[in-house]
């Protein structure tokens, strides 16, 4: 449902960050035509919002760029918080200090949407499972909705979701701390992973994990969390979880929960036993993506929906853009665009899928996790390691320090100024059968807006050079 007549009609609404990803856009032509007084404000310079300020061109909204004014805190009626604004910043507190409550775009969709949410968080996968669930929900309930984090707003399609419709929201630490505001978890909430992210903004793993549990913090006794029984934190969250509880796995097994044997996915309830799909079901690589994929089975049986369906589902899907996305074979090299991989625990499981000799390059915008597991891995799985940007000197130190602790040889780091360059040195290096991973273990920010146009960047370059092959 839509917010009720007159709602937002003649409210003067203030949106902190508009984002050249996109990320305000939707909540902006929502409030606009639900008939607000729009401003949005970014500190970001005009040119570098070109795409997001085009899309909104058409609509009566003031833009304050390349600064914020404090007016527009205070002589407001509500200010909405782009969740990428650091917690550091004055101006939030300062609608506070005037009583101009805050809100967010995911609060308003979840107090707006009559749909069944499931909320899915992680610091690893979340996209991919994401994808992966409303692939099979879409099967068995063609009005399933997919968003939150993953890109593109939800809200213009509020009208299209009634009750019972199944509406699969991926959510960072960062909307979660937002929905906290209003004391809100979704009635089917997933946890797939804890791993160090974002210590920039929440400054310890303590911290991180706080602002994660806000998935289920809320949920009440007749309320779901499916949990990750892989990783010892997820699992151990489970004494906090307020409801029940339904667990996954692909090492254990259950006599209540999904687990993975034999190359099967098998959901065990009740002393009853059903395969909900095979392993040759899952098209993506890596194992990691079977872990995926048995997350997104054991969410799929909370709305009833038949293995066979489940299996189709998985069998459809084929990955997202710049997540182990192959993107050229050059000379016998296979080059692979994994731009989302952004923390240390992404390019390890990258590293995982492959078999024969990987030249990585890593580096980028440091979002303060630690390097240390991945430069050990690293050392022994990769053929050499090509490190870029602002935190290739952090990445060198880690480097040198798993070296000087491995008891057998380690591959060479060899540090380059920026991407371009990175990538000249590995063609420099490739030997057929070789592969060339982009699986930078760091944010964009340093060179690139985010991580879909380093992405794009890395495609485009690899696609441009010659070859005698052909993809």
């Amino acid at each position: 449902m839509t917010s009720p007549a007159g709602t937002w009609q003649h409210k003067r609404v203030t949106i902190m960050g508009l984002g050249s990803f996109g990320g305000g856009v939707g909540l902006a032509r929502y409030l606009a035509r639900q008939g607000a007084h729009v401003t949005v404000t970014d500190l970001q310079p005009q040119e570098r919002l070109s795409d997001s300020l085009n899309a909104l061109a058409s609509l009566p909204i003031r833009f304050v760029l390349g600064e914020h004014r404090e007016q527009d805190f205070t002589d407001t009626d509500v200010v909405f918080v782009n969740p990428a604004v650091p917690l550091t910043s004055r101006y939030p507190d300062l609608a506070r200090q005037h009583q101009v409550p805050l809100d967010s775009e995911i609060n308003l969709f979840v107090r707006e949407c009559c749909g069944r949410v499931i909320g899915i968080t992680g610091s690893v996968g979340k996209s991919t499972t994401t994808s992966l669930l409303g692939s099979i929900l879409q099967l068995h309930d063609t009005r399933t909705r997919v968003g939150g984090n993953i890109g593109g707003s939800l809200l213009p399609h509020l009208d299209e979701i009634t009750p019972g419709t199944p509406v699969v929201l991926e959510l960072s630490s960062f909307q979660l701390e937002q929905l906290a505001w209003q004391a809100y978890s979704p009635p089917l909430a997933m946890v797939l992973n804890l791993t160090p992210n974002h210590l920039d903004r929440h400054g310890t793993m303590d911290a991180y994990q706080r602002a994660k549990e806000g998935i289920f913090a809320y949920q009440t006794p007749a309320d779901t969390a499916v949990l990750n029984w892989d990783d010892a934190r997820v699992r151990q969250m489970a004494d906090r979880t307020p409801g029940r509880q339904l667990f996954y796995s692909t090492e254990a097994t259950f006599d209540e929960g999904v687990y993975c044997q034999d190359n099967t996915v098998i959901y065990a309830s009740q002393g009853q036993r059903t395969v909900l799909c095979h392993a040759t079901d899952v098209t993506l690589q890596g194992r990691h993506n079977l872990g995926n994929a048995a997350a997104a089975a054991a969410a799929a049986t909370l709305f009833d929906v038949p293995p066979d369906t489940i299996a189709r589902g998985l069998r459809r899907f084929h990955g997202l853009p710049h997540r182990l996305e192959r993107v050229a074979d050059k000379n016998g090299v296979n080059y692979y665009n994994d731009s989302k991989a952004t923390t240390p625990a992404s390019t390890l499981r990258a590293l995982e899928a492959f078999e024969h000799p990987v030249i990585l390059l890593a580096g980028g915008y440091d979002k303060g996790t630690p390097f240390d597991e991945l430069a050990r891995a690293a050392c022994h799985q990769t053929k050499a390691t090509i490190v870029y940007g602002a935190t290739a000197p952090k990445l060198v130190q880690a480097f040198e320090l798993a070296s000087r602790q491995a008891f057998a040889g380690c591959a060479q780091v060899i540090q380059c100024t920026d991407l371009e360059a990175a990538l000249a040195q590995a063609v420099a290096l490739t030997d057929p059968g070789d592969i060339v991973l982009l699986s930078p273990a760091c944010a964009s920010y340093d060179q690139f807006p985010h991580y879909e146009a380093r992405g794009d960047f890395f495609r485009t370059w690899v696609q441009n050079l010659p070859d005698s092959n052909g993809i």
